[in-house]
């Protein structure tokens, strides 16, 4: 069983008792978040394609953890002008943990 759900404009694949990365998310950790933007929904046997949403159907799940990713490197360079810039970002996200699916 699995399902494609769209958190913050993204798409994500959510099975039973998986983590997922999923964009910052408000919620304190340790509360329950319900999803219930479901793009595709699949029980082994049938599969649901939604146009563009799956009706009825929802992830629940429980925030594990607030963290940040691996830091990135960023280079800018023009040739033959002199401009470099280097910097770094490491962006937030949540991990969430699936705890089931309702119909």
């Amino acid at each position: 069983m699995y399902a494609i759900l769209k958190i913050n404009g993204q798409q994500f694949k959510a099975e039973p008792n998986a983590v997922i990365r999923v964009p910052l998310l408000e919620q304190e950790v340790g509360q329950a978040v319900t999803f219930d933007q479901v793009l595709m929904w699949s029980d082994g046997k049938t599969t649901m394609v939604g146009a563009p949403l799956v009706a009825g159907k929802s992830v629940s799940g429980e925030v594990v953890r607030h963290t940040r990713s691996a830091k990135i490197r960023i280079f800018k360079k023009k040739r033959r002008k002199k401009y470099r810039r280097r910097g770094n970002h490491r962006q937030w996200f949540t991990e969430v943990r699936v705890s089931g699916f309702g119909a």
